[in-house]
């Protein structure tokens, strides 16, 4: 089973949607295996039969296709059975395993998985020793681990003697995976040394924290730990990526913005760290936004069809005119509908909300006179505009408009009720910007509201 190829394995079990700590586990498989040349296996480990669902399967297939994780071939262990078996008879024929009559306690009797006979490891009660990359030498005294059951019968193999066998069948050089296993690690050494195979080399990934520096888990985490979680809120996949490759790792300068294809090249495991990595929601919110900075409007558009209101069409020239606003103010795409809501900054966009007469009054200046001075000059400056469309609207020449006459009457006491005839609300865009959104006719007609009841 010897190669000189390196050749890895990123191996979920199908018994949950992948989470934070797998998805950067199959990231690091492949940042590692790619920078040398190497082979990704991707092995589905559903020995678990009641737990292991097709759909949750599917699901890790299509959020690694989604991260643009690739994997060079594919196994799954419920296909293998007979393969386990060969190996647990030569184990027992060898007398390196023995089938166990096993006493049930009174605990044991409510278990409906219990098994009066199961089949048993021979440990020989021996110190193991093996040089991780990352932490370095690891030694285990497998005494306490009795003889440790390996199978509840020669057609139900358990996770060690499969994780050994499918390790030695594929030719699996390095086992890069989260330092959850790494206890797991001599029992598996010990049936690959029964079995003849050569040991792999180890990489145990750091743990992560939540900021609490508590460990990130779903029990007391929730869906923040599920991939399905950011994806379906709208994160771009290759931040995600991008953020995921910093979780325990840095590659020794300021850089922070990398393309998975960069990451293979600077990829270095030697780098990663010991200690727990925290999981900054702050500094992915961070990343996030600058992919949503560099996106151009086509792209950008492409991906916030199924977040958009559907009243709003982004094909037209108000929609066209929204698509930098966006751009600006979102950290994922799902904070579009937000902004859209009632009380969100872009619901004038819809309709304009009932506000009281006084809002329109600048708070240095709250005369009712001057507002309505101001709004009728405005009126009609705009109303004097020539443009022959709304895509000629713009910001830039509704502010190259009024400008002087705002420089000469004071920037608060003009655009102040003006923002407010537009908008309705304290919080919203520049009134250029609102101005441009809406077109001239709805502008003209919101002024001549505002000028009536100010």
């Amino acid at each position: 089973m010897a190669s000189n190829k390196i050749i890895t394995r990123f191996a979920p079990s199908p018994t949950g949607y992948l989470h934070i700590g797998g998805a950067r586990t199959a990231l690091f498989n492949h940042l590692f295996t790619k920078k040398l040349g190497g082979k990704v296996i991707l092995r589905i480990e559903d020995t678990d039969k009641l737990r292991s669902t097709p759909e949750y399967e599917a699901s890790i297939i299509d959020s690694l296709k989604w991260l643009n994780i690739s994997y060079d071939q594919t196994f799954k262990q419920s296909e293998r059975e007979e393969v386990y078996k060969k190996y647990l008879k030569k184990l027992i024929d060898e007398d390196k395993a023995y089938i166990s009559k096993e006493t049930p306690s009174e605990e044991d009797k409510e278990n409906p998985d219990f098994r009066l006979e199961v089949i048993r490891f021979r440990n020989p009660g021996k110190k193991v020793t093996f040089t991780d990359l990352i932490r370095g030498e690891i030694t285990f005294d497998t005494t306490e681990l009795k003889d440790f059951v390996i199978a509840k019968s020669l057609e139900e193999p358990l996770y060690h003697l499969a994780v050994a066998v499918d390790d030695f069948e594929m030719g699996i050089t390095h086992v890069v995976r989260g330092d959850d296993h790494i206890s797991n690690t001599p029992r598996q050494i010990l049936i690959q040394e029964a079995i003849g195979a050569p040991r792999p080399i180890y990489a145990h990934l750091p743990i992560i924290l939540a900021t609490d520096k508590s460990k990130l888990s779903k029990r007391k985490h929730g869906e923040a730990v599920s991939l399905n979680f950011y994806r379906d809120r709208g994160y771009i996949p290759e931040a995600i990526v991008n953020f995921m490759a910093l979780l325990g790792w840095n590659p020794g300068t300021d850089q922070e913005l990398f393309s998975i294809d960069g990451l293979v090249q600077i990829f270095d495991i030697t780098k990663v760290q010991k200690g727990g990595a925290v999981f900054n929601t702050e500094k992915l919110d961070w990343i996030n936004r600058q992919y949503i900075g560099k996106m151009s409007d086509t792209e950008f558009t492409t991906y916030i069809e199924k977040y958009i209101p559907s009243w709003l069409d982004i094909s037209r020239s108000q929609g066209k005119k929204i698509i930098p606003l966006l751009k600006e103010k979102i950290v994922c795409f799902s904070d579009i509908p937000k902004l859209f809501d009632r009380e969100g900054e872009l619901h004038f966009v819809k309709e304009i909300s009932a506000y009281q007469p006084t809002l329109l009054l600048w708070k240095k200046n709250p005369d009712p006179a001057t507002a309505k001075k101001h709004l009728d000059a405005v009126k009609v400056i705009i109303g004097n505009m020539t443009v022959s469309s709304d895509d000629e609207f713009t910001p830039e020449a509704i502010k190259n408009a009024i400008w002087s006459y705002v420089e000469a009457n004071g920037k608060g006491d003009v655009l102040w009720p003006l923002r407010v005839a537009l908008t309705g609300q304290e919080r919203s865009p520049d009134p250029f910007i609102s101005a441009s959104i809406l077109g001239k006719t709805e502008t003209l007609q919101r002024l001549l509201k505002a000028i009536a009841v100010v």
